[in-house]
């Protein structure tokens, strides 16, 4: 009874840090008069654009841009739970892939992805622009968020000081469902290796690779990089350690075929342990 007592003490303890992030995530919604919320299709933009929806109603709008770096799944699922809660949803091309500056993926190529697309949505409405960035952001080296700022972009999530577990009890609150589970997914130019450039077959390349990883592995954590030296299938230590070498043949075959498939081969295919951000190179041109 002890231990019982002690476990509903900590989900009250929880209930009320919830609700007080809810609340302050609230505040700040209903302070604003219209909104613009950019939505990528990730657990952070749907967890603000449904709060936003349900605080503000129609004065709030959705605007989500597809290109290929962003994957189809993603689009759907924004699809899906537009039409599901109702909300006011603009699709549209930003325009990141006119952009060289952005496909010769320098590293500072997600400065030029938000410029494109903040300056898109801005010229699409007069509404403050809201992102889903939040608090654990502000530690990375985020080149978008200078973006952000030249645009007046808002980030209610770092306003009301909440963090990614935050952002993610917030979703299961909402009723999101497996929303709130949704693992970290950057957009596919993230795999490419910094400096060399992003093209449209590539990114094919990576988001149908990705899939055949995960229809057969079911790993937790996948990601097909794109390296000067071949292509990286990463994955999480436990599936890694659980592959079998048979599979792993066969897999490698796959993976060679899909990038002749999109014009990105013949290169070797290699797996490793999944590392944040290792296509990321700081020194890259």
């Amino acid at each position: 009874m002890m231990l019982d007592a002690m476990n509903g003490g900590l989900a009250a303890g929880k209930e009320a840090l919830v609700q007080a992030a809810r609340d302050r995530l609230r505040c700040i919604l209903a302070k604003l008069d219209r909104a613009a919320v950019a939505v990528s299709g990730g657990v952070d933009s749907l967890t603000l654009a449904a709060t936003a929806s349900d605080v503000m109603g129609m004065r709030v709008i959705m605007h989500h841009a597809t290109s290929p770096a962003v994957p189809g799944e993603a689009t759907e699922r924004v699809r899906q739970l537009a039409r599901a809660r109702g909300w006011a949803l603009d699709i549209f091309d930003a325009g990141e892939f006119l952009d060289e500056r952005y496909r010769a993926n320098p590293v500072n190529r997600c400065f030029f992805c938000k410029t494109n697309l903040y300056g898109a949505i801005a010229g699409r409405t007069g509404s403050v622009i809201l992102s889903g960035t939040n608090m654990d952001d502000l530690g990375d080296y985020r080149p978008g968020l200078e973006a952000a700022k030249a645009h007046g972009v808002r980030h209610p999530f770092v306003e009301a000081g909440i963090d990614k577990s935050m952002v993610r009890a917030l979703a299961a609150d909402l009723g999101l469902g497996d929303v709130a589970e949704l693992p970290s997914a950057p957009c596919l130019s993230s795999r490419v290796e910094t400096g060399i450039a992003i093209e449209a077959p590539v990114l094919r390349m990576i988001e149908e690779a990705e899939i055949l990883l995960r229809d057969t592995l079911a790993p937790h954590t996948v990601r097909c990089r794109v390296r000067r030296a071949g292509i990286v299938a990463e994955l999480d230590p436990a599936t890694l350690e659980a592959l079998t070498d048979p599979l792993q043949e066969s897999l490698t075959r796959s993976l060679v075929a899909l990038a002749e498939k999109h014009g990105v081969g013949p290169r070797p295919v290699a797996f490793a342990p999944y590392r944040t951000g290792s296509a990321f190179l700081r020194t890259g041109a």
